[in-house]
């Protein structure tokens, strides 16, 4: 499901609310969620999972096109760990 879709869903859900309303609420959300994890901070969604950033080394890479060696700096990378809920319903 893209983004579009996710609003859509929802507009359709709640009939109450604009699809400008929709589109607002959708962005804050996902808003929020960056900017915890720019913090090096973690959020937690009970039922679904959890989303927290993980350290990544530099190293030496090479680009796949030309096989150039290429230096990666050390970055700060997200990660998703499902939760228990939904790996259960995934794996019914």
């Amino acid at each position: 499901m893209i983004r579009s879709e996710l609003v859509q869903h929802l507009a359709e859900a709640n009939p109450s609310l604009s699809l400008r309303e929709v589109e607002a609420i959708v962005s804050t959300f996902f808003d929020e969620i960056v900017r915890r994890l720019a913090e090096n901070g973690r959020v937690e969604l009970r039922g679904f999972g959890a989303f927290s950033t993980r350290a990544r080394d530099a190293r030496t890479g090479r680009n796949p096109r030309t096989g150039e060696v290429v230096e990666v700096t050390a970055k700060r990378v997200p990660y998703f760990k499902p939760g228990k809920e939904m790996r259960v319903r995934l794996n019914v």
